[in-house]
């Protein structure tokens, strides 16, 4: 795995974007702080910048990089969740501005899982996390499910759990400032 772990960063350090597997399912990922390769992302799915992306973190330290304020609630949902469990929330900096929602919002989900878990701890940096599929298509399940267009469209793809079937995509929360609670995917 730690070889996998590197062979990412190199590619993720110079601007390049990934196909990985994550606590869900599989996904295409970057640095969240270069807006070059967010935009490649978004090409690559088909996309347009006006429907953001998640970013994963690996704790406590990466979420207060990118947020100043968190509402207390968050802390709450995310020790009580028992999947993974995206929140959204308000006024994230630290980031590519093409990776931010039109709301100024931002997506987050802190994974335990061990490749995304290492691989941000060797970046220090989130990941940006997105199903890989073009945009409109089904989320894949599996590793074989993935479209040759987006296999061939990254500049890695991680050679690990290959064979697993991916999980349901993540619990979906948004949370803002002013303390509102709106459920978005259950």
């Amino acid at each position: 795995m730690n070889e996998e772990v590197q062979n990412a960063y190199e590619v993720i350090k110079n601007g390049g974007i990934v196909l990985y597997p994550t606590d869900t399912v599989w996904g295409i990922g970057c640095d969240a702080t270069n807006a070059d390769a967010v935009a490649k992302i978004y090409k690559l799915k088909q996309r347009a910048e006006t429907q953001s992306m998640i970013c994963l973190m690996n704790g406590e330290k990466m979420m207060y990089n990118v947020f100043k304020e968190i509402p207390e609630v968050a802390w709450q949902i995310l020790d009580l969740s028992e999947k993974p469990t995206t929140l959204i929330l308000d006024n994230p900096r630290n980031v590519a501005v093409n990776i931010i929602a039109p709301d100024k919002t931002l997506g987050i989900r802190i994974v335990k899982e061990p490749f995304c878990f290492k691989l941000m701890e060797r970046m220090k940096k989130p990941l940006v996390s997105t199903s890989a599929n073009i945009s409109g298509q089904p989320t894949p399940n599996s590793f074989k499910e993935i479209s040759p267009e987006i296999i061939n469209g990254v500049d890695y793809v991680v050679n690990l759990h290959r064979e697993k079937i991916g999980g349901k995509p993540s619990t979906i929360i948004k949370l803002t400032n002013d303390s509102q609670v709106k459920v978005i995917r259950r």
